[in-house]
């Protein structure tokens, strides 16, 4: 096993090749809010190439974009760079989450080259099969108090901005990224505890589709680690995580932390 890779964006430079691997997974980009992390996004797509891209849900994020518009060309650029992937052959399936939830209104619909589908099975080079599922089906809060869910929305909307005003501050002073909501996470107990809970039931959901694994996002905690006999992987966020899932053409699993080399890892190793 070898350890997730911090990237930075720095030594991946415009008009580089490409890396090409065999799967990409990406999701919780949440595009339409001021959290998204447009440009790292288009940087990681200009760096990494594969046949398949799966957006794990919460791509668009509908829940801000009715409360007021904020739609910036980086996120337009997102979306273009996307289309001209599976333009080129790229197979790209899209799994809304709750945040894009208008969108599972059109299972099997193809837009653009993209097609919408709420859960999937993956089989990956070695033959193992991962349920691909955004996860918020197996939210508590999501599926039985959403008002409370939207309460959660605009604290970590709040947070988050307190992130970006930190961050700019640090900039200025020279200093790398900090990431709050990273350090919330894993000093938090609460927080420590609903990730658990999350795993442990999406392993479960694993375990009852016969499948070997499962691969989500929603909960913005990247992960790559075994839980008991189920492969466990979280694609993350790219609001203050930016990090993606790449399966590599052994068949091996990898998290790629993009552009935060301080970023705190806990158990994410490369996985198979």
């Amino acid at each position: 096993m070898r350890s997730s890779t911090p990237v930075s964006s720095q030594n991946t430079g415009a008009g580089q090749t490409p890396k090409r691997v065999r799967t990409l997974f990406l999701s919780d980009m949440h595009l339409g809010s001021r959290g998204a992390q447009a440009k790292m996004i288009l940087e990681f797509l200009d760096a990494y190439d594969a046949p398949t891209i799966y957006l794990v849900g919460d791509i668009v994020d509908g829940w801000r974009l009715k409360k007021s518009w904020y739609w910036p060309q980086t996120h337009n650029e997102v979306v273009r760079a996307l289309l001209r992937k599976a333009d080129s052959g790229t197979r790209i399936i899209y799994l809304p989450g709750n945040h894009d939830e208008f969108l599972r209104d059109y299972p099997g619909v193809h837009f653009g080259g993209i097609e919408i589908i709420d859960r999937v099975i993956h089989v990956s080079a070695t033959g193992k099969r991962y349920l691909v599922i955004h996860g918020d089906q197996f939210d508590a809060v999501i599926t039985k108090a959403k008002w409370l869910a939207h309460v959660g929305d605009w604290a970590y909307t709040w947070a988050m901005g307190l992130n970006s005003i930190i961050n700019f501050v640090r900039r200025r002073m020279g200093l790398s990224y900090w990431s709050l909501s990273a350090v919330a996470k894993s000093k938090v107990k609460k927080a420590v505890n609903f990730i658990g809970h999350f795993e442990d039931t999406l392993s479960v959901e694993a375990q009852r589709s016969g499948t070997d694994g499962v691969i989500c996002g929603h909960i913005h905690a990247a992960a790559n680690h075994m839980m008991g006999d189920v492969h466990y992987l979280n694609t993350g966020d790219w609001v203050d995580g930016c990090t993606a899932l790449v399966e590599h053409d052994d068949g091996e699993f990898e998290v790629i932390y993009w552009n935060r080399p301080n970023t705190l890892q806990l158990t994410d190793n490369r996985v198979a």
